[in-house]
């Protein structure tokens, strides 16, 4: 092999470890989920029986299946414009150069590294009847509410430990792209009268579309994902009102053993990812 040729291959020689790994655990389970959609799989004796495209043509009049799309889609909607927005807030606030500041961005970053496990548990105390928010409404003379037992709070109340849980993830995203605007762009700026917050505007936010539509792509993926806080705050109700479509997945799999429609699910939860992650990169090639 001449020396031309072989500087050619390197580069694939390098991504090959990397296509390994990803092809045992990722491409390869992905290609027996969509086998096992087609089939009736017992998982106990291990058999397989033909079922077509009736696994499909179950969900839909699968009441349930659209009531969790509902859910997602909402959770969606709710969670990502918040995760894209507050933490750059958020990263402006804690990129000024004044003492301690280091200290402020570590506070704030702290809920990343947190168990969520941990952090489940505790806003369910919060959450609770007698629970630190209620007692602080009770000494208001307000009602109060019931967070995680309603069906109208309950989704709502999840979101909001999604969103806490998120901010400092994202803000150190943000602070990495602040960073690397010139300082002398605001100082030009503030000669043309483009001071204060007005700056943000003309400056900050253009030279940031980068970086909100990384975080908007993978607060996306994450908000369609939701599983962990579903899983131990609420258990996907009260009446089925905060079970997400990944919850709905595990549930059919591991609890109910049916595993071929919950292949079947996954595959159009992986369809659905796949279709917002295109349409992200669309409208980010438009602007």
């Amino acid at each position: 092999m001449d020396a031309t040729r072989l500087k050619r291959l390197t580069p694939y020689l390098f991504l090959l470890p990397a296509l390994l790994i990803l092809s045992l655990t990722v491409f390869w389970p992905a290609l027996q989920a969509i086998y096992l959609s087609l089939f009736n799989y017992d998982l106990i004796s291990q058999q397989t029986q033909w079922m077509g495209l009736k696994n499909f043509q179950r969900l839909g009049s699968d009441r349930l299946f659209w009531q969790t799309l509902r859910n997602t889609l909402l959770y969606l909607l709710c969670v990502v414009p918040l995760l894209v927005i507050l933490p750059l807030g958020l990263a402006i606030l804690v990129n000024q150069k004044i003492k301690g500041i280091s200290g402020f961005r570590a506070a704030f970053y702290t809920p990343v590294i947190i168990s969520m496990v941990v952090a489940g548990i505790a806003w369910r105390w919060l959450y609770a009847e007698n629970g630190l928010f209620n007692q602080a409404l009770s000494s208001f003379n307000l009602p109060t509410i019931p967070w995680l037992t309603s069906p109208q709070w309950a989704i709502y109340s999840v979101m909001v430990v999604t969103i806490w849980k998120g901010l400092g993830y994202y803000m150190v995203i943000y602070l990495a792209g602040l960073q690397s605007i010139p300082q002398e762009l605001y100082e030009a700026a503030a000669i043309d009268g483009s001071d204060g917050i007005i700056k943000h505007w003309d400056i900050t936010l253009p030279l940031m579309k980068p970086y909100l539509f990384l975080v908007a792509v993978i607060s996306a993926i994450s908000a369609t994902k939701v599983f962990e806080e579903v899983y131990i705050m609420t258990q996907g109700g009260p009446r089925n009102s905060s079970k997400t479509l990944v919850y709905y997945v595990y549930e059919q799999a591991f609890q109910k053993l049916e595993m071929s429609y919950a292949c079947t699910i996954g595959l159009v939860l992986f369809l659905a990812i796949m279709g917002l992650s295109i349409v992200n990169l669309r409208l980010k090639q438009i602007s």
